[in-house]
C-alpha cells in the first residue's frame, strides 16, 4: 500500500473529531469579548448586592471597583459596552479639581468634618499676638494736643512721596523716642517711652526686661499709652519703620563737624554709588555699593567709570553724595570701610589692556543701613554698633 493511501485512511479514521480544526476567531473579537465579559462580572454583582462595587470592600470586589474606574476613563471602552450598561454603571462625570478647595469639598467621607473636638482651639490662652493686638488698639483715645503734631505727619508724608524718606523693614533697633513708623498702614510716631527694668528669673540665671509706658501719636488724631513691648510686637508683625529724612542727615552731617557760613571751605565729597555692569556675577550680588571720596563732583569723577576697574569698569548710578566742610573726608571715608570691612567683595576685575585689579571699596549691605551708619558717625553713637554682614544689619557691641 502506497503512502498517500495510508495516510488518507488515518485521517478519516477519527471517531473523536481530533483533527477538525475549528476557525479562530481574530484578535479582535477575542478582545471584545473579554471587554464584554469583564462588564458583564460587574453587572452581576449589582444584580446580586443592588449597588456598584467599593474600593476596600474585599479583594474580588476591590478587583471589579478597579475594573470598572478604569472602563470609565476610556470613551472608546465606553461606547462599546453602552449596550450592555443595564444599570448605568458607566454614567459618570468625572470630578474637576482645579484648587485646594476643590480638594477641601471633595469629602467623601467627612474626614474634614471633626477637628478631634476642639484639637485646634486655644483654651485659657490668648496668642501672643492678639494680647499685642488688643493692646495696640483698646488703649488709643482722641489726642488733645494733635495741633503740635499734624505738621509733623504731613511733612512726613510729603517726604515719603518725594523718596527722601523711605519704609524699610521694621527690626527692634529701629525702635526708638521721635522716630516714625507704619502699621496696618497708619503713620505713627513714637513720641515718648518711659522705660521700666524688670529683672526676671530663669533656670540659667536672671534677665533684666526692659519695658514700659510709651507715648504713641496716631496720624488719625489718636494716641496710645500701650506697652513698649507692645508696640515692638505690632510692628515685628505688621509694621514697617520709616527711615530719616536724607536731606536733614546731611544737614546734620555738615553741623555736626562745622558751623558752615561763606568762610568755610569745601573739603570734598562722600559718595555712595551702584554699579550699572551687565556681568552676571556682579549683576547678582543684592545690595552692591561702592562708598568713596571725591574732592572733585561724583559726576565728573565717575563719567569714565566704564574704563576705571575701581568701578568695576563699568558705568555707576549715583545713590547718594555727601559735600563736606572743614573735615577730613578722607578719615571719614576710612571710617565707613572699616566700619563695613567685613563684608567688602573680593572680585577680580581686568583693565582693557589685561591687568588684573582688585577693588577694595566695594560693599554688601543694605542702603538704609549705610544712611542709618553714617547718621550714628554725626551723632557719636557709632562707637557701640558694629555691622553683622551675615545678618545684614547693626549690632550692638
Amino acid at each position: 500500500m502506497d503512502k498517500a493511501k495510508r495516510l488518507q485512511e488515518i485521517f478519516e479514521n477519527d471517531p473523536l473529531g481530533l483533527l477538525n480544526i475549528k476557525a479562530l476567531a481574530s484578535p479582535a473579537q477575542n478582545e471584545d469579548g473579554r471587554l464584554v465579559a469583564s462588564f458583564l462580572e460587574i453587572n452581576d454583582f449589582y444584580e446580586k448586592n443592588n449597588r456598584k462595587p467599593l474600593q476596600g470592600g474585599g479583594i474580588q470586589e476591590h478587583q471589579l471597583y478597579a475594573r470598572l474606574k478604569s472602563l470609565r476613563e476610556h470613551t472608546a471602552k465606553i461606547d462599546m459596552l453602552l449596550k450592555y450598561d443595564t444599570y448605568n454603571l458607566l454614567t459618570y462625570q468625572q470630578k474637576q479639581i482645579n484648587s485646594m478647595a476643590d480638594i477641601l469639598h471633595d469629602d467623601g467621607f467627612s474626614l474634614l468634618d471633626d477637628d478631634y473636638e476642639g484639637l485646634f482651639d486655644l483654651k485659657h490662652i490668648t496668642p501672643q499676638d492678639d494680647r499685642a493686638s488688643a493692646d495696640f488698639v483698646a488703649r488709643r483715645k482722641p489726642c488733645k494736643e494733635f495741633g503740635k503734631y499734624e505738621s509733623l505727619f504731613k511733612e512726613v508724608q510729603k517726604d515719603l512721596s518725594e523718596s527722601k524718606r523711605k519704609l524699610i523693614q521694621f527690626k527692634e533697633d529701629n525702635l526708638r523716642e521721635g522716630a516714625f513708623y507704619v502699621h496696618n498702614g497708619i503713620l505713627l510716631l513714637l513720641d515718648k517711652v518711659n522705660f521700666e527694668e524688670e529683672i526676671q528669673a530663669y533656670r540659667s540665671g536672671s534677665r533684666v526686661r526692659k519695658d514700659g509706658r510709651t507715648k504713641v501719636i496716631f496720624e488719625n488724631g489718636t494716641q496710645s499709652n500701650m506697652l513698649y513691648r507692645s508696640l515692638y510686637k505690632s510692628l515685628l508683625a505688621n509694621g514697617n519703620a520709616v527711615s530719616e529724612n536724607i536731606d536733614k542727615v546731611n544737614e546734620n552731617f555738615m553741623e555736626k563737624f562745622s558751623n558752615i557760613n561763606d568762610e568755610d571751605k569745601e573739603a570734598g565729597y562722600i559718595y555712595i554709588l551702584k554699579s550699572k555692569s551687565e556681568k552676571q556675577e556682579i549683576r547678582e550680588i543684592h545690595n552692591l555699593y561702592k562708598i568713596g571720596f571725591s574732592k572733585i563732583t561724583v559726576e565728573e569723577r565717575v563719567k569714565n567709570a566704564f574704563q576705571e576697574p575701581t568701578y568695576l569698569m563699568a558705568a555707576v548710578h549715583i545713590v547718594m553724595a555727601y559735600k563736606c566742610f572743614n573735615m577730613n573726608p578722607q578719615k571719614m571715608e576710612l571710617l565707613l570701610h572699616n566700619f563695613f570691612g567685613n563684608s567688602c567683595i573680593n572680585i577680580d576685575i581686568f583693565d582693557k589692556n589685561g591687568m588684573r585689579h582688585t577693588p577694595r571699596e566695594w560693599f554688601i549691605a543694605p542702603l538704609d543701613i549705610i544712611e542709618r551708619t553714617i547718621h550714628m558717625i554725626i551723632t557719636g553713637e557709632i562707637i557701640n554698633w558694629r555691622y553683622d554682614a551675615n545678618l545684614e544689619d547693626i549690632i550692638s557691641r
